[in-house]
């Protein structure tokens, strides 16, 4: 799948470790991943820690997962299950073999409509189950928001809570067993207590020995375990005497299986998990209330409640404002508000009639006029609009993780959960205690139940460890004094063990131990976590060690926007460039991920494409990050930078800028290939098929004069082979024709003086589809514009080359000469730019670079006048439509359903909805998007031999099935040319069907005296 493959013998292994890796090789059918590369990836998770495991399983079985307890317990090695890393609070950390069941044990085993149960493999995402159950009409509630990547068995090992609980309980009250493996191999499936008579005599000892330990602790249970839903620390010792709200079964049985809920991996490994069900809301209906003061929708929270909602969430002023920062969410935001409000709270009502849940609305407007707040209701009885802002605030956190500079949100206190009447008063109070020490905290999520998300901003390089301690001491006082919970939702982990004791007392901290060793007598499962902790400031297991530092570095591309100092009290932040990063702003950049795991969403337009295919955490922008900044400190030895493990790690990133559209912490993993390829090239030079691609715009016209001879390698036998052998061009594959009738050669133009317009032609546009070029020229004139063709200026040094955006000397990480060809670009449109004459293109990938990569090649101010008016051409299209200017008549064509896929830098630039509302132009024509992610070409990827495999999957995933399925008189629409080519080749099979640019499918919409 990889051209470039790290060998799978680690050399710096101790005995021990280098045994269990041999043995695992042999034993299991699993993926067996030992080296540094692989142990660093899963050494941290979302929360501020880092340690390394001893190596990485990845079973294809669970008896794969069997054969690795038992060796782990022979080697004494520990042992720690993994789903989908997301912990905040270092759960799925440790210096253990890491077991990571996403890839491979995600399935559904049984289902039972008649019982409402579904019984799962712990790593089934939470999102992927739900999508099986709907079409039954039932779905898992438990509905966390990290749902798209989350895993059953993580949220299981949590005791995970979700925006609704107030209506469906936390997860211990939507579990109906756990089938479970012992360290020593014992399995047995825990549920209620009656029906586990005749479980192995190991189980039965140990049923026994908990029922001895509640039977003595009961009067300190009772007196010691607060009487809240949202409590997640500790072991759940009260099954035998409830102290929740909410029991743990409607019966009031004692489920064995609710021991293991929220244990952290600690006492066993689940093998499968059958979970409660519940029917799915026929109607939903959102309000959003907006407040003048946080103080506010933290007092009237409880009167909200009073109604009967499902769920009653919080969003402040800060995510507000990077909400609105972001261009995927700031739409969505700005509908939810009515002027400035400090905080926002998303009230939904579901059941069984939507009149119902609109009345029900009607009743939350009339009760915040009572309470003095007319107008503050924004309604959305709508499905889509609400699942949009859904949407926002399950990014909630991680949008709080976007803030630049050192100061990040820290997770530690951040799910404290106190009884509703008390909720303004702690806030407030916490509120101080954060001035007190010199921050701030960002507040969200579930004002109903009483938790709300806070995140003081620390600097955990720097004095961040002692401020956490203090301000956790000082919130700890606060939860005490108002009886709550100091764990509500995030679990123990690293950072919270150490309260365990603190919450429950010296006693129940003894039991608890008692019930970690009857589990788990060789301390061996996931050790460090609820029991026999680590110090929660421990700075030796940060993910910023002490001696963390980044190596100097003059980076090719500027990222000094993000070397910045960020003073969370003041929410000031320094100038680009003051933050001190030796990197010069490229290490803080990559610091950005967080570990949240966004990227690992399967949505059909998200990233990352080669995640999707692969599985692999190597291939998942948080992989590549995580993998950098390894890189970066040093810690993947000398010269990572530049290693084969890195490149390795880079190869299958199609820089798609999925990433840029869809991290909400900003991580941009197509600009840092650009970056990491530079680098590479200086130390190791360029391939020859590398140098033939990156240097197309040079050679371009000599193959446009000659294109008989340039065209021969897919017509004469045998040629096709050796190209694949001399360049690593796929013999599978027809490359673009050439063609003589090159565009900027036969087009006419008006002088530049009297244009409206001006027209960019790329290279591919330009020789190998003019017709594109010719079809966007004639549209344009039919509107009424006067088009000039962009040419090189009168002082370009090589005037009779056609301009270039440097977009393939940048695929090979050439900037130098990327910067040369942007220059020309830059120089060529200043007398428009400076007329504000908007500059138009026609393919994604060149156009949008003028927004994009021309702004961080140091080009200066007049680079970032041109993005301002640079435009594709269905965007100015549709903008002048908009605007009222644009007469353009269309006639219906002989077709009347289209189907688009949005080339990945439209998605990326939310530029496929002028796409739409052009087409929309056109009568009696259905236009519809395809949910596709990236086609699987981009650039010469998918020629690649290497690469072929993988870049057909990615168009296997949604593409080409959608465009197999269309009838012969649909409309195939796509604007990128390598998405173009895709589509041809996949549907070689189908007569040859092609897909077609906007502008040839406008043009023949034009009435026949336009067209001409």
């Amino acid at each position: 799948m990889s051209a470039f493959r790290v060998s799978p013998a680690p050399t710096d292994l101790n005995a021990e470790h280098a045994e269990l890796a041999r043995r695992l090789r042999q034993h299991t059918q699993g993926e067996v991943r030992f080296n540094r590369a692989d142990r660093g990836r899963y050494s941290t998770d979302a929360s501020i820690y880092q340690m390394e495991p001893v190596g990485v399983l990845i079973p294809r079985s669970v008896d794969d997962v069997a054969v690795a307890l038992q060796h782990c317990r022979e080697l004494h090695i520990p042992v720690l299950a993994r789903g989908a890393g997301t912990s905040q609070c270092g759960q799925t950390v440790g210096a253990a073999l890491v077991i990571d069941n996403s890839k491979y044990l995600n399935r559904v085993l049984d289902f039972d409509l008649a019982a409402m149960t579904v019984t799962v493999e712990p790593g089934i995402v939470l999102d992927h189950l739900n999508a099986w159950l709907k079409p039954h009409g039932v779905w898992f509630p438990v509905d966390v928001s990290t749902s798209a990547q989350c895993t059953l068995g993580g949220m299981a090992g949590n005791n995970s809570c979700g925006s609704r609980s107030i209506a469906y309980g936390n997860m211990v009250h939507n579990v109906s067993s756990i089938e479970a493996l012992l360290l020593d191999g014992t399995q047995a499936v825990f549920c209620e207590e009656r029906r586990m008579q005749n479980a192995p005599e190991r189980v039965r000892t140990l049923m026994q020995t908990l029922r001895d330990i509640a039977t003595r602790e009961r009067e300190e249970i009772e007196r010691r375990v607060p009487r809240v839903l949202r409590r997640v620390g500790g072991y759940n010792v009260d099954i035998y005497h409830p102290q929740s709200p909410r029991p743990y079964s409607p019966d009031g049985d004692i489920n064995l299986a609710h021991m293991l809920v929220g244990s952290e991996g600690t006492l066993a490994y689940t093998r499968s998990i059958t979970l409660k069900l519940s029917p799915l809301p026929v109607a939903k209906a959102l309000g959003v209330v907006n407040f003048p003061t946080f103080y506010q929708a933290m007092d009237m929270t409880r009167h909200i409640v009073a109604l009967g909602p499902c769920a009653v969430e919080l969003v402040d002023r800060t995510m507000i404002d990077l909400a609105r920062g972001n261009p995927a969410f700031r739409p969505v935001i700005e509908k939810a508000l009515t002027g400035e409000p400090e905080a926002i709270l998303l009230v939904e009502f579901a059941g069984e009639s939507h009149a119902e849940q609109v009345a029900n609305l009607g009743r939350l407007v009339e009760l915040m006029a009572d309470l003095g707040l007319p107008g503050s209701v924004i309604e959305m009885p709508d499905a889509a609009a609400q699942k949009a802002l859904w949407d926002v605030r399950k990014a909630g956190l991680n949008i709080m993780m976007s803030m630049r500079g050192d100061g990040k949100p820290v997770s530690f206190i951040e799910d404290c959960a106190v009884p509703l009447e008390h909720l303004a008063d702690y806030t407030s109070q916490l509120t101080e205690v954060f001035a007190k020490y010199g921050t701030r905290g960002t507040w969200y999520a579930h004002a109903s139940v009483g938790t709300l998300h806070v995140r003081p901003i620390l600097d955990m390089r720097r004095d961040g460890a002692a401020k956490m301690r203090a301000i956790a001491e000082e919130a700890g006082d606060l939860v005490r004094r108002y009886k709550g919970a100091f764990s509500g939702e995030h679990g123990d982990g690293l950072v919270r063990s150490e309260w365990v004791a603190w919450q429950f007392g010296p006693r129940l901290m003894r039991a608890f131990e008692a019930i970690k060793d009857a589990f788990d007598p060789d301390r061996l499962m996931n050790p460090g976590k609820i029991v026999r902790s680590t110090r929660m400031d421990d700075r030796s297991l940060f993910r910023f060690k002490p001696d963390y530092r980044v190596i100097a570095l003059q980076p090719a591309l500027d990222w000094s926007g993000w070397d910045v100092h960020a003073d969370p009290a003041m929410e000031t932040v320094t100038p680009a460039g003051t933050g001190g990063d030796p990197a010069r702003g490229f290490g803080k950049a990559v610091e950005m991920c967080n570990n949240n795991g966004h990227c690992r969403k399967f949505d059909a337009g998200t990233m990352c494409p080669s995640y999707r295919v692969t599985r692999d955490e190597q291939h998942l922008t948080r992989g590549r990050a995580n993998t950098l900044r390894l890189a970066l400190s040093g810690q993947l030895g000398p010269d990572a930078l530049v290693s084969d493990a890195l490149r390795e790690t880079m190869d299958l990133c199609v820089s798609c800028k999925g990433c840029k559209r869809d991290c909400p912490t900003g991580v941009d993993m197509a600009k840092m290939k650009i970056e990491f390829l530079s680098h590479w090239r200086q130390q190791r030079g360029v391939r020859i098929k590398d140098r033939l691609i990156a240097t197309l715009p040079r050679w371009a016209p000599w193959a446009a004069r000659l294109p008989w001879l340039f065209n021969l390698r897919d017509r004469v036998p045998g040629a096709a082979q050796i190209s694949e052998r001399w360049f690593g061009l796929s013999a599978k594959r027809n490359l673009p024709a050439w063609r003589s009738d090159v565009f900027t050669r036969t087009a006419s133009s008006v002088p530049a003086e009297q244009a409206d317009v001006v027209l960019f032609a790329d290279t591919f546009n330009n020789y190998l589809e003019p017709d594109n070029a010719r079809a966007a020229l004639a549209v344009l004139q039919a509107a009424g514009y006067r088009v000039a063709i962009a040419r090189p200026a009168a002082t370009d040094a090589q005037p009779q080359r056609p301009l270039c955006c440097g977009r393939t000397y940048l695929s090979a990480g050439m900037v130098d000469e990327a910067r040369a060809e942007a220059l020309r670009v830059v120089q060529a449109m200043r007398p428009y730019v400076e007329r504000g004459i908007p500059v138009i293109g026609l393919e994604p990938s060149c156009l949008l670079s003028l927004r994009d990569e021309f702004l961080v090649m140091g080009l200066g101010d007049e680079a970032q006048a041109l993005s301002t008016q640079a435009l594709l051409f269905e965007e100015f299209l549709a903008r002048e439509h908009q605007a009222g200017r644009l007469t353009l008549a269309l006639q219906a064509l002989p077709q009347k359903r289209a189907l688009l896929h949005g080339h990945c830098h439209q998605k990326a630039f939310d530029a496929v909805k002028p796409v739409q509302r052009i087409l929309g132009l056109i009568p009696d024509l259905k236009v519809e998007l395809i949910e596709s992610s990236c086609c699987g070409m981009a650039g010469s990827f998918g020629y690649e031999a290497s690469h072929y495999e993988t870049s057909m999957q990615m168009a296997e995933l949604s593409l080409l099935p959608a465009m197999r399925q269309a009838d012969t008189d649909t409309l195939l629409i796509a604007d990128g040319t390598s998405c173009r080519h895709q589509i041809a080749h996949g549907l070689h099979t189908q007569g040859g069907r092609q897909a077609e640019h906007v502008a040839c499918v406008l043009h023949r919409a034009l009435p026949a005296a336009s067209a001409v």
